[in-house]
């Protein structure tokens, strides 16, 4: 690709991300807009800007990897990372609307009415956070390397430094016209080439790739086959992704920002359109890397087919200029998901940590700085892993977690604040080991190496049961006011009941 045509994509981009954060700066005065946008964003914006900043680069440049890679097993983390929104607007959307938190730690403390309980959600966000960065900064920084060739890490400080200036601008209210934004770039950036790469494939005079014969097409289309543990594997990743991004907080802080829960229940509603709409572009790309480029699974290189194909396929001016498109929609995905992580990590952190010392906006701004700096520093210190698996890793910590602390927080009144606690660090020293050993190459072949690799099968049923065991057992600690919390929770806003006092408006 013509490196000129990549720059310029990516200066646009961040050009443009930079001036609607300024644009957000003008309208965000209080708290209230810094952390949830005044709770006002419509359901079709709030769905736009939890496309924008769910689809990272795992969906964007990791998805079509793996399936260039590995063939039809991992279709499941396309299903998995949309399907997990039906068990959000199921069972999640809009009794946490109603609950009036800012975050999930406030969440947590006016439910068991424990202080303990709620720093411990903290910590959990924090690294889940982090781990989610990390991917992202490192996709931004192969990115740049492929259109460009400039260094791993330039790509990672640049979206750092293009969050940093979006995020402490305006906050959530400046976030949520980005990410908007940055949805439909990231769908207009992977369709139009799309389009293009299959009228060359079946069109006229285009010959047979000569690698395609050579490619073993059997296991690859073949589920549950070439692999090791592949049964173990696949029904661990249903279990990350499908009760995974119900734990995630840049996700569910979005919900925090509709008026009501009827609105929540719509946002989710659409946003499962919009991602499953999403999903059928880079499954794409991977089938048509499969014939075209083969040879980056050797490289390990797979998650570059996104950005090589038009390239490969069309070449010539058109196909540099489609490149720079794609390179544009890739760093939306970069810019868009650690956006919303740094200002969900940023909430959590300023809250419990820097409020006491500084006034709230002032404190939301250094918070950020602390949310971005530290997962930038560990993604180019640490060598290059395989992005989707990054993120599942992230996706298995907060569905051994922080989903567990919703369900039963929402939905079993005998929840105390000992079992949560117990249930989230047993849950998360579970995940989060299996996460260590992974991303430092020491699981061990066979079975046992796979459940390191995809620990969710074993760590979410571990999380609940010492949750639910030790609530049990405790049982005389159950919160004081748990009844009326109920009712808050569970009740339409259009029903004239007494709520109760829940966390104050700050």
């Amino acid at each position: 690709m013509n490196s000129t045509y990549g720059i310029v994509a990516v200066a646009i981009v961040a050009l443009v991300t930079v001036t609607i954060g300024a644009f957000g700066l003008r309208i965000s005065r209080t708290t209230s807009d810094f952390y949830v946008a005044s709770r006002s964003v419509g359901p079709f914006w709030n769905a736009s800007a939890i496309g924008g900043e769910y689809l990272s680069a795992a969906s964007f440049l990791g998805f079509a990897g793996l399936i260039l890679a590995y063939g039809a097993d991992m279709l499941w983390y396309g299903v998995g990372w949309t399907a997990g929104y039906l068990i959000l607007l199921l069972f999640i959307a809009a009794p946490l609307r109603r609950s009036g938190a800012y975050t999930i730690p406030d969440f947590a403390e006016a439910r068991l009415e424990s202080i303990p309980t709620r720093y411990v959600s903290t910590l959990l966000i924090v690294v889940i956070g982090w781990l989610y960065l990390m991917p992202q900064f490192q996709g931004a920084g192969l990115t740049l390397r492929t259109v460009t060739g400039a260094p791993a890490w330039s790509g990672g400080v640049l979206v750092a430094a293009v969050v940093l200036v979006s995020v402490v601008a305006g906050g959530m209210r400046s976030i949520t016209f980005v990410q908007a934004f940055q949805y439909w770039l990231k769908l207009t950036a992977l369709l139009i080439p799309l389009i293009l790469l299959l009228r060359f494939w079946v069109g006229d005079g285009v010959p047979t790739p000569s690698n395609m014969s050579g490619t073993d097409w059997t296991d690859w289309l073949t589920p549950l086959a070439g692999r090791d543990n592949t049964l173990y594997r696949t029904y661990s990743l249903m279990v990350a992704t499908f009760l995974g991004t119900m734990g995630l907080p840049h996700v569910l802080v979005r919900f925090y920002t509709n008026p009501d829960g009827r609105a929540a229940r719509r946002t989710t509603l659409l946003v499962l359109g919009l991602l499953g709409m999403f999903y059928v572009l880079p499954t794409m790309y991977g089938v048509l890397g499969r014939i075209y480029a083969s040879d980056l699974i050797g490289d390990g290189r797979s998650d570059a087919v996104v950005l090589e194909l038009p390239g490969r396929v069309i070449g010539g001016t058109l196909g540099e200029l489609l490149g720079a498109l794609l390179t544009a929609g890739a760093f939306a995905a970069f810019l868009s998901t650690s956006s919303g992580l740094a200002v969900s990590v940023a909430g959590v952190l300023s809250q419990d940590v820097l409020s006491r010392r500084l006034p709230p906006v002032t404190a939301f701004r250094a918070a950020t700085v602390v949310a971005v700096l530290v997962p930038v520093v560990l993604a180019v210190s640490v060598d290059d892993i395989n992005v989707a698996t990054s993120v599942g890793l992230a996706f298995a910590v907060a569905a051994s977690t922080l989903c567990p602390l919703l369900v039963l927080g929402i939905w079993w009144r005998g929840l105390t604040a000992y079992g949560a606690a117990v249930g989230m660090l047993g849950g998360g020293l579970a995940s989060g080991g299996a996460v260590i050993a992974t991303l430092a190459d020491a699981a061990p072949p066979g079975l046992l190496g796979a459940m390191l690799n995809q620990p969710a099968l074993w760590s979410v049923p571990f999380g609940f049961a010492l949750m639910i065991g030790v609530s049990v057992v405790t049982r005389r600690h159950v919160a004081p006011n748990v009844n009326r919390t109920m009712v808050r929770l569970h009740t339409p806003e259009q029903i004239d009941v007494d709520r109760g006092a829940w966390v104050p408006e700050k």
